[in-house]
């Protein structure tokens, strides 16, 4: 019996060996769409090589989604856009409340902290915060406190606006986090897989808003909390500027991936109707490293 051993790990190997990985971007697409078909749910990736414009990839890119809180990184340019234009410093102070207006009726409600990721802001209701300082916690930590206090500074619909000249067309920031009012009535922040790269390579390329701009927003979402999508099956070595967004049955990823030879791609990844969460993070996280191995073949 033991004889048996050696030549069924021969077997194994050359099976193994047999196992050919993609050369290009159809065969990539199969093999992603393929393991997307392992969970229950809808995704849409989009990838593209920004040294190689023509190494692009679209599964369901122009397809809606829920937002959550990837439609932060709108807001974060619009908050550059607006202090390049000198509407304010980020230096500038703002008193950090909890109470917002609906839009809707412009009825008023206020965040429980237990639903934040954030939670240490809330001791701060009342004093004083920079906008800087907001606008960072709005991104690494996901601060839906923050993120309220920034849209009502910027206004939703000039984000909206900015991101159409960004060639967004998709994309919608109605409002703020938990305005249960405009919930109920299907007034959601929306976007799609293929307005989110547009961003992301606008950040990459240092044409949002300006190049030190640009750099600045790159260094915040570098400092990204959440890393179980999109860096999660990656070498250390590989630095992920990127922001996250959840809520139930949603998890998405939006990324500018730094390669340590000095390259770099844009990707994202969206997902809905996920029947078990964990599995599509881990699935979404699985299609990182995929991506990742394509991208480093040669």
């Amino acid at each position: 019996m033991n004889s048996i051993l050696p030549l069924l790990c021969l077997v194994c190997f050359a099976f193994a060996c047999t196992q050919q990985k993609p050369t290009n971007i159809p065969e990539l697409q199969q093999d992603i769409e393929q393991e997307l078909g392992k969970t229950a749910g809808d995704f849409a990736v989009a990838f593209k090589e920004l040294d190689q414009p023509q190494e692009e990839l679209l599964i369901n890119a122009r397809e809606d989604f829920h937002a959550a809180s990837t439609m932060k990184t709108p807001v974060l340019i619009e908050v550059y856009q607006q202090a390049a234009a000198g509407k304010f410093n980020l230096t500038d102070s703002l008193t950090v409340k909890n109470e917002f207006k609906s839009i809707v009726d412009s009825s008023r409600y206020a965040l429980n902290p237990e639903d934040d990721s954030f939670r240490e802001l809330y001791d701060s209701v009342g004093h004083k915060q920079s906008i800087y300082d907001l606008t960072y916690d709005m991104i690494i930590a996901s601060s839906n406190l923050a993120t309220n206090i920034m849209i009502e500074l910027v206004g939703a619909d000039q984000v909206t606006q900015s991101m159409r000249a960004l060639g967004a067309n998709d994309m919608q920031v109605l409002r703020g986090v938990e305005d249960i009012k405009a919930y109920r009535q299907g007034l959601n922040n929306t976007t799609t897989a293929y307005d989110q790269t547009l961003l992301m390579e606008a950040i990459a390329n240092g044409q949002a808003v300006s190049k030190e701009a640009s750099q600045a927003m790159t260094a915040i979402l570098l400092d990204q909390q959440f890393n179980d999508i999109i860096p999660a099956q990656l070498p250390g070595d590989v630095k992920v500027a990127h922001k996250t967004g959840w809520i139930t049955g949603v998890h998405h990823d939006a990324a500018i991936v730094f390669l340590p030879d000095g390259r770099k791609y844009v990707l994202v990844l969206l997902s809905k109707n996920l029947k078990d969460e964990k599995a599509g993070i881990k699935t979404l996280a699985t299609v990182s490293k995929m991506i990742y191995d394509y991208v480093m073949r040669d």
